[in-house]
């Protein structure tokens, strides 16, 4: 299993459009990821998982891969996190 931990700097945090598109670059990937934020946790290939953790500007958020290509799906999505919340 692979993680890494991530403050959400967006203004608004996870919103709908950005959580969208970071489930649709977690379904394209093997393993299974999770986030874990303000003490529960979702998979982020869920929409309405995600959105339900109601993460905001200043949250660490901890992303958790495992499988397959767990090395390459956390840096896919560490990359995303970084580029767009």
């Amino acid at each position: 299993m692979k993680e890494f931990k991530y403050v959400i700097t967006d203004e608004v945090g996870i919103h709908a459009r950005p959580a969208g598109l970071l489930v649709k670059e977690a379904k394209a990937l093997a393993s299974k990821i999770t986030m874990e934020a303000n003490g529960k946790s979702a998979d982020i290939t869920k929409l309405m998982a995600v959105m339900q953790l109601g993460v905001k500007k200043g949250t660490e958020v901890v992303i958790k891969a495992e499988g397959d290509d767990e090395d390459s799906a956390i840096a896919k999505i560490e990359e995303f996190m970084k580029a767009n919340l």
